[in-house]
């Protein structure tokens, strides 16, 4: 493999009943890091607008744009006082609650009646680095049925497509208080213990990247 190696760090704006999502300030810390593993990795970001289109037409546009050969997306969980490492994404869109453009998904399915889609053996690995840094981590088999699962259904979709792109992986992170500490009630996680454990599986994913794409 030549050239920088290259990952893009994804996030979600707010949605109703989540007017602060913690992973628009997680992804810009995470993407502003400098250590001397990350000096021939270009790292990108995005945060994309918490609607079916927007994920839709931008993650296309993404992987276009910057080519990367791992993709790391973050959401909230906002039930969740945990970190989640998701193994897979499930055929499944709730047709219940609009998205952030009050749009309604028109069937319960993605695509049909096929099966969930999984992210890879790499999920367990990205686990082990987090926990690693001392964060209460999960996994998950159930990513829900709204944007975060649609977006780790589309995203483990480009993996299989006609592209650079390698690995994929969703993390559900607990929500916070605004100014980065634990929200009351909620979590005892902060902004700092996130920024540490997805420092620890991005530096996890950047070593499973460079040895896929050599394989």
């Amino acid at each position: 493999m030549s050239g920088r190696l290259r990952i893009l760090v994804t996030g979600f704006g707010p949605f109703p009943g989540a007017p602060f999502n913690p992973t628009m300030p997680l992804v810009k810390r995470l993407t502003a890091l400098r250590r001397p593993a990350f000096d021939d990795v270009a790292l990108s970001s995005h945060i994309f607008d918490v609607t079916y289109a927007a994920v839709d037409r931008e993650l296309p546009e993404l992987i276009a744009k910057h080519r990367p050969q791992a993709l790391l997306m973050f959401g909230l969980a906002g039930r969740t006082g945990y970190l989640r490492i998701e193994s897979r994404a499930r055929n499944a869109v709730t047709t219940r609650f609009p998205d952030a453009g009050r749009q309604h998904a028109r069937k319960g399915s993605i695509e049909g009646d096929a099966d969930a889609r999984m992210f890879g053996p790499h999920t367990d690995k990205l686990l082990r680095a987090a926990l690693a840094t001392g964060i209460d981590a999960r996994a998950s088999r159930d990513a829900g049925s709204y944007l975060c699962n649609y977006l780790s259904w589309r995203a483990i979709e480009a993996v299989n497509g006609d592209n650079d792109l390698c690995l994929a992986q969703f993390v559900h992170v607990p929500p916070l208080a605004h100014d980065g500490t634990a929200a009351p009630g909620k979590s005892s996680i902060t902004l700092e213990a996130l920024v540490d454990a997805g420092e620890a599986m991005l530096m996890e994913l950047v070593k499973l990247t460079r040895q896929a794409s050599r394989a």
